[in-house]
């Protein structure tokens, strides 16, 4: 005669009997390599620079605590407030280029044309190519000699100095971050796309709107989740932009490309005051949880 299933709950905590649901700490040993590796990778590091953000340390001395000394110098430090600004100037040129141009391309792929699957991969191929690969390559196109500056020729204008000029070197940095992310940031827009309901923009073609009033009162309402993951990640890579800096100007000329990314490099490899780079690297983090959580907070009150 069978057990009832309740006679099956009822069986001892321990021992053959045990039912496998019971066993509350099965997810967690399933989760168990994940939190080990999470905790190695992220959170100890993550310890670490805050207790270096309050430190001296210059690798060839000792740590020593000295409280909120690197934050003090950090206030009267230009270089510092200049990186700030040049990060801010970052992201407000990144932002219209990394949320909405891609948009745009995710419309483009999502018409159901043969061979479009192609043209998708040929979008997506520059967020898998390394960025170092990529700006070396952007080195020659916008080199005074390079593709860019010959085409310009043609109608009569330059040639720029695009890497070297004070005015033109960070719109430059940023255009090449925008193109690396925007394969990302279209094929997340590629799968919000796929979940706005047919229905509702059949409906609105059948009742005569036209394309843009279907764009802007069906789909963008649409992908609002969408557009609240593609601005914070957005908002995260341009606060914290580094290898296209890197390899393209390390920083110049006469520092109009030094970021705070750029900056906490090399203080911490340059300089080997690893305090005051955790501590700049500790306000870089706080900044960006500040974007994250206003854009979070004004998403959620969008929806309601």
């Amino acid at each position: 005669m069978a057990m009832p299933a309740a006679g099956l709950a009822r069986r001892g905590s321990g021992g053959p009997g045990r039912v496998v649901g019971q066993r509350w700490w099965t997810p967690y040993l399933f989760l168990s390599i994940g939190l080990v590796l999470y905790a190695a990778m992220f959170a100890w590091p993550a310890v670490i620079a805050i207790q270096l953000a309050f430190s001296r340390y210059t690798i060839v001395s000792p740590i020593s605590f000295v409280g909120l000394a690197n934050f003090q110098t950090m206030s009267v430090d230009p270089r510092f407030w200049h990186a700030l600004t040049n990060s801010l100037l970052f992201l407000i040129m990144f932002l219209p280029l990394s949320v909405v141009v891609p948009l745009f391309l995710a419309l483009l792929v999502n018409i159901p044309l043969r061979g479009i699957q192609g043209f998708r991969m040929a979008y997506y191929l520059p967020v898998i190519t390394s960025m170092v690969a990529v700006a070396v390559g952007w080195r020659y196109v916008f080199n005074r000699e390079g593709v860019i500056n010959w085409l310009l020729s043609l109608v009569g204008i330059g040639p720029i100095d695009f890497l070297l000029n004070t005015s033109w070197a960070l719109p430059t940095v940023v255009l090449l971050e925008a193109w690396k992310s925007a394969g990302l940031f279209m094929m997340i827009y590629l799968a919000g796309l796929q979940a706005v309901p047919k229905e509702l923009t059949e409906a609105a073609r059948v009742d005569g709107a036209s394309a843009i009033r279907r764009l802007w009162h069906v789909i963008i309402p649409g992908l609002l989740p969408t557009f609240a993951v593609t601005l914070t990640l957005s908002m995260l890579e341009g606060m914290r932009a580094f290898e296209s800096v890197y390899v393209l100007t390390r920083g110049g000329p006469l520092d109009s490309t030094l970021t705070l990314g750029y900056y906490i490099w090399s203080k911490a490899f340059q300089d080997y005051d690893m305090g005051y780079a955790s501590a700049i690297g500790l306000v870089l983090w706080a900044i960006m949880i500040v974007f994250a959580v206003a854009n979070l907070f004004v998403t959620r009150r969008r929806d309601r």
